[in-house]
């Protein structure tokens, strides 16, 4: 049980954290295997958006390994995950798929990128609301 102050926001479950880390893992270990095999051996001769987004790609990998020590305060990174995955699908995937336009490319994407569901699942949105939504915004400049 979680022992928290109660000014910290709900508690998340134990069992909730650990699927966080699980999911930090597996985006650590899964994609970045994969990508940093890319970046480290394969990007000598890459256009520049490609390799931006491997880049991108690479760092996300490399932060997620905090994300399984520290499965709350890294839960931006987790949401910026879910952002992008969202968006891809309903803004390019989704159009692609309903215009009759799908490629290859797009179909290998969206299938990688559609296990962003299991992150809406295990997402403990209380906690978020609470931080990052009904928390007062930081101030701008020190109080006098």
């Amino acid at each position: 049980m979680d022992t928290r102050p109660t000014d910290h926001g709900p508690s998340v479950p134990a069992w909730q954290r650990n699927l966080l880390r699980i999911m930090y893992l597996a985006i650590a270990l899964i994609m970045g295997s994969a990508v940093w095999q890319q970046v480290l051996f394969e990007s000598a001769d890459w256009p520049l958006m490609r390799g931006l987004s491997k880049s991108m790609l690479a760092a996300l990998a490399l932060l997620c390994l905090w994300g399984a020590r520290y499965p709350l305060k890294m839960l931006p990174l987790m949401l910026y995950e879910l952002a992008w995955k969202t968006i891809w699908i309903a803004f390019i995937a989704y159009p692609a798929w309903a215009g009759d336009r799908m490629t290859a490319d797009i179909e290998g994407l969206f299938y990688e990128c559609v296990g962003v569901v299991v992150i809406y699942i295990i997402m403990p949105w209380r906690y978020v609301w609470h931080q990052y939504f009904k928390q007062p915004m930081e101030l701008w400049r020190k109080e006098s």
